[in-house]
């Protein structure tokens, strides 16, 4: 099921906003990082209906996500 677009946007915007508070990161990079995400693309996509899910889950699974690509990027480095 997909959500109205002006709600999913508000929506991305609480996200975007606890997910940047939990990592201590701008609202600028915390938005950069949302829209590359897998998170994103679920949300996006109605997939699960993850739409439907808190604002504070959908940080924490964002939070997930850039530690294990923040993991993975410095073993690429290495």
């Amino acid at each position: 099921m997909k959500a109205s677009p002006i709600l999913l946007q508000k929506k991305y915007s609480r996200v975007i906003e606890c997910f940047a508070e939990k990592m201590g990161i701008s609202l600028n990079c915390a938005l950069d990082f949302f829209y590359r995400s897998e998170v994103y693309k679920l949300v996006r996509d109605g997939v699960s209906d993850m739409h439907c899910m808190s604002d504070e889950y959908l940080a924490d699974e964002l939070k997930t996500e850039y530690q294990e690509k923040t993991v993975n990027k410095s073993r690429d480095d290495a």
